[in-house]
């Protein structure tokens, strides 16, 4: 199926995807594509927001004569480096689906994902809605989340005092340290639970166990963090 033509069919189940808010990644595994057949569709097709199956099908039996594409302007006038924007969306939409799977909600990944991809790394409200094709209340709401995360930031545009929502690179450095701070109490509490159960039952063999191989491990962690954040993202002077 991956060499076939996509049927009728398959361009239903896209558009009903997309009505769902569902990455291309997402839609591509619902039919058994390759994620990059369902970008190139949609792209050529009127873009996530105006995606008709009927259409799309009736356009696939007459297509317009091939041409070297040439890169536009980004959706919402956002600077993508002069870069393609079907190949900022299909990064996007393969980063937000891989964020939805650590956890995120559709539409936090997809917001992080937008910060990601975007060479200033921020964002205006305005700038977000109309790129990604939602309400301003799904993107303060998500915006809202990813600040209580400390994974963005906000800052006032100096050019305008326009409210500008912005990638923080230390965000992944906190991440790992705010779930290895959760493992050190697991490592805590398992240690004293081997304790109090006995070190030489096998309740307390198993806890004593988990609570080395954490502590190891997050030591180790934590210091490979450390070393990357400094190596990475060194302090302006």
């Amino acid at each position: 199926m991956p060499g076939e033509r996509l049927t009728q069919q398959d361009r239903r189940h896209i558009a009903a995807g997309l009505r769902d808010g569902l990455t291309y990644a997402a839609i591509a595994r619902r039919i058994g594509r390759p994620t990059s057949t369902v970008t190139r569709e949609v792209t050529r097709n009127g873009g996530p927001r105006h995606y008709y199956a009927d259409r799309a099908h009736r356009a696939s039996k007459h297509p317009e004569p091939r041409h070297r594409p040439t890169p536009r302007p980004a959706r919402g006038g956002v600077d993508l480096g002069g870069r393609d924007p079907r190949t900022v969306e299909q990064t996007a939409a393969q980063l937000t689906d891989l964020f939805v799977q650590t956890g995120l909600s559709q539409m936090v990944a997809k917001v992080l994902a937008a910060l990601l991809t975007t060479d200033g790394g921020s964002l205006t409200s305005a700038e977000l809605v109309r790129r990604l094709g939602v309400s301003p209340a799904s993107i303060s709401k998500a915006v809202g989340y990813l600040e209580g995360l400390e994974m963005i930031k906000r800052e006032r545009d100096p050019r305008n005092r326009a409210e500008r929502y912005v990638f923080d690179d230390d965000a992944w450095f906190r991440t790992v340290m705010a779930n290895s701070r959760v493992d050190a109490l697991i490592v805590t509490v398992s240690a004293r639970g081997a304790q109090s159960l006995g070190a030489e039952t096998p309740a307390g063999s198993r806890l004593d166990r988990l609570s080395q191989f954490l502590n190891h491990v997050n030591e180790d962690v934590a210091r490979s963090a450390e070393r990357w954040r400094h190596v990475l993202f060194p302090p302006e002077p």
